[in-house]
């Protein structure tokens, strides 16, 4: 008897057959959803270069939070816009800054949504790097002590989880150490492990007022061709106490999602940054891509290549998407 040829098409005929076979699933469990916190009250300030996205004060930002939490996001990651800059990022680490701040009103509100607080200094520095500038340079082992401050804080504040994003080496190390000694053993670290000086943070730039005063981050942050490097980072990271690694950005980085994964086989997070969600915004508004179909196939994609948990500021519109799939 003649072999059958097998004929791949015979499971994609039928929608139900496709799903049946579906390898990569995307959930809203695997959500992170990005905000913003500014002083003031009733502060819905949109972000020109992200559609949709806005710097939220306090009490707005509550209500943001509120809506992702009933539609089943897990988590927020919290940055802040300080009032005032100085050369060492004082608000960064202050009782009442701005992040602290949003810190616990989120934790008062929703209790059980878990918030996780990016650790850095670039948005609340005066000249917007993300560590201590002396003699026109970012000074590496100055830092640590402040970012290790900022964790504590936050900690203090009531963040589940803590962010590092700064690419300082030795940070989380630092900052384990500091929260330890502080009785915040059982916070976890996710690390900005593998983060590249990216053409796709522009956005988040204008977002977070962050850009750098001079020079650019390329001498603390890796450079887009290296690879195996990245593989060192995250090597680094998890000897000093990362619970999460995490590559940023995303897209353009699938090829390192795939190899932490594979190599390290712990917790991935990925980044899909705001240049990421920029361009497929602005090619759905101007026609040229159906936006739905593109953030959904970007945001399986991320997972497929490895990541288990996603970063994205589309966290409420893939949320949306996935509960109407469900409920058909």
């Amino acid at each position: 008897m003649a072999h059958a040829m097998f004929r791949p098409r015979r499971l994609r005929e039928k929608p139900l057959l496709r799903a049946l076979i579906r390898e990569t699933a995307l959930a809203v469990d695997d959500l992170i959803y990005p905000l913003f916190a500014v002083h003031g009250r009733g502060v819905r300030e949109p972000i020109t270069s992200m559609p949709g996205q806005f710097r939220l004060s306090i009490d707005e930002l509550v209500k943001e939070v509120k809506d992702a939490a009933g539609m089943g996001i897990p988590a927020v990651l919290l940055f802040g816009v300080p009032a005032e800059k100085d050369p060492r990022g004082s608000e960064a680490y202050a009782e009442d800054g701005i992040v602290q701040q949003a810190i616990r009103a989120v934790k008062d509100v929703v209790p059980d949504l878990l918030v996780v607080s990016d650790v850095c200094l670039c948005e609340y520095t005066s000249h917007g790097h993300c560590g201590i500038v002396e003699g026109g340079s970012v000074r590496n082992d100055p830092t640590l002590e402040l970012l290790a401050r900022v964790a504590v804080s936050q900690a203090e504040a009531g963040a589940d989880m803590v962010a590092p994003s700064d690419m300082m080496d030795g940070r989380v190390a630092a900052i384990r150490e500091a929260l330890d000694e502080a009785t915040f053993t059982d916070t976890p670290i996710m690390a900005y492990s593998a983060k590249y000086a990216s053409s796709f943070y522009e956005p988040f730039r204008e977002a977070a007022d962050s850009a750098p005063q001079f020079g650019d981050r390329r001498q603390y942050q890796m450079d887009p061709a290296n690879a195996l490097e990245a593989m060192r980072e995250i090597a680094l990271d998890l000897d000093e106490g990362a619970d999460i690694v995490m590559v940023k950005p995303a897209l353009p980085y699938l090829d390192i999602i795939s190899r932490a994964k594979a190599e390290f086989g712990v917790p991935l997070a990925a980044y899909s940054v705001s240049g990421e969600y920029s361009m497929i915004r602005a090619a759905g508004r101007l026609g040229w891509l159906d936006e739905e179909r593109a953030m959904m196939e970007a945001l399986v994609g991320i997972r497929r290549a490895g990541a288990d948990v996603v970063i994205t500021y589309f966290a409420r519109e893939a949320a949306r998407l996935l509960e109407r799939g469900r409920s058909r």
